[in-house]
C-alpha cells in the first residue's frame, strides 16, 4: 500500500485582496488570520475544525504554522481588518 504525502506548502495560498495579498487556506476563502483570531479567542484546533467542517486538522495546523513563521504579516492583516471594521461599525452617541 502506498502512502500519499501532503506537501505542507500546498496547504496555504496567497490570494489577491483589495488591501493586499492575503494568505488563505488553499482551496478555501478562509484566511490564516481568521484561524489565528479563533485560536487567540481560545478555540482549540479541534474546535476550529468542528466549527469549520470543511477544514482538516492539517490545514488548521498549517495556518498556525504559517502564522508562527510570519507573525508580522498576519498581525498586519488582522490590524487592517480591525481598522476596516471600526470604519464600518455604526457609531453610537
Amino acid at each position: 500500500m502506498s502512502t500519499i504525502l501532503v506537501n505542507i506548502s500546498d496547504l496555504i495560498a496567497v490570494t489577491p485582496y483589495p488591501s493586499g495579498d492575503r494568505p488563505v487556506i488553499a482551496g478555501t476563502r478562509t484566511s490564516v488570520g481568521r484561524i489565528v483570531a479563533l485560536y487567540r479567542q481560545g478555540y482549540s484546533v479541534e474546535e476550529i475544525v468542528a466549527d469549520k467542517d470543511y477544514l482538516t486538522l492539517a490545514q488548521v495546523h498549517a495556518a498556525l504554522a504559517y502564522y508562527y513563521a510570519n507573525p508580522q504579516v498576519i498581525n498586519q492583516d488582522l490590524a487592517a481588518e480591525a481598522a476596516a471594521y471600526d470604519q464600518l461599525a455604526p457609531t453610537t452617541s
